[in-house]
């Protein structure tokens, strides 16, 4: 492959890679936490959507432990998404790159 070649290659890349990035935000994940009683939906760009609350914990005496499980469901939420992100971002790139041992594109999420 001659550098003019490489160079374009580079330039589609970087082109496919924003407007991947572009659409994290229509990569969703739903983290739940009391056995579903919290749920938290966010985005690829780790945004949170919105919050479930199942009725039966809206009482002034579970408050502490609602605060825990919003935490717990938002975190899993996040931790799904990251995954699912990084797999968007690699199928929007997959072909262009060649093969190379070490190439992270992890850092541009």
């Amino acid at each position: 492959m001659n550098m003019m070649d490489m160079f374009g290659k580079m330039k589609e890349v970087q082109s496919r890679m924003k407007d991947a990035q572009e659409n994290l935000r229509n990569v969703t994940e739903t983290g739940d936490a009391g056995a579903g009683m919290v749920k938290v939906t966010v985005n690829g760009l780790k945004n949170v959507l919105s919050i479930e609350i199942d009725q039966d914990l809206i009482k002034p005496d579970e408050r502490e432990m609602l605060q825990d499980l919003i935490v717990a469901a938002t975190n899993k939420a996040m931790a799904s998404v990251e995954a699912k992100a990084r797999e968007h971002l690699r199928q929007a790139t997959d072909g262009l790159l060649p093969n190379i041992p070490g190439l992270n594109l992890d850092g541009l999420m």
